[in-house]
């Protein structure tokens, strides 16, 4: 098990506008999924990321009413789009321009897939 702690510093991580970070995560949060871009912008090893919940990048800026916000969309069935401030595992941030949408297998809501890309 990963254990985050909250250091944060103020050292932005910035990345290409081109690269695509995305996750997947069940219906607790807990990522299923990383692709190569996400884990290296994050800091993360795959292994690391796994069945680890999804605040593991949550930086201690982001209102607690955004996540709510976003978690309301997705019980509803409906994909949510906002800015978000991730943390890094060494405590530099980044921001996500997040494209977050519901997955349904057998026509059942199963967990969420987040696109996110870098601001513009």
């Amino acid at each position: 098990m990963v254990t985050s702690s909250l250091h944060t510093t103020d050292t932005e991580v910035e990345f290409a506008d081109d690269i695509q970070l995305v996750s997947t995560t069940d219906l607790k949060g807990d990522i299923t999924y990383a692709n190569p871009a996400f884990c290296q912008v994050a800091g993360y090893r795959l292994e690391e990321m796994l069945g680890q919940h999804h605040n593991l990048v949550r930086h201690p800026d982001m209102p607690k009413a955004a996540f709510a916000d976003l978690w309301a969309h997705l019980q509803a069935g409906k994909p949510w789009r906002g800015m978000v401030k991730n943390r890094c595992k060494d405590g530099r941030y980044y921001w996500v321009d997040a494209y977050v949408t519901p997955i349904y297998e057998d026509g059942a809501y199963s967990g969420e897939v987040e696109q996110p890309f870098r601001p513009t």
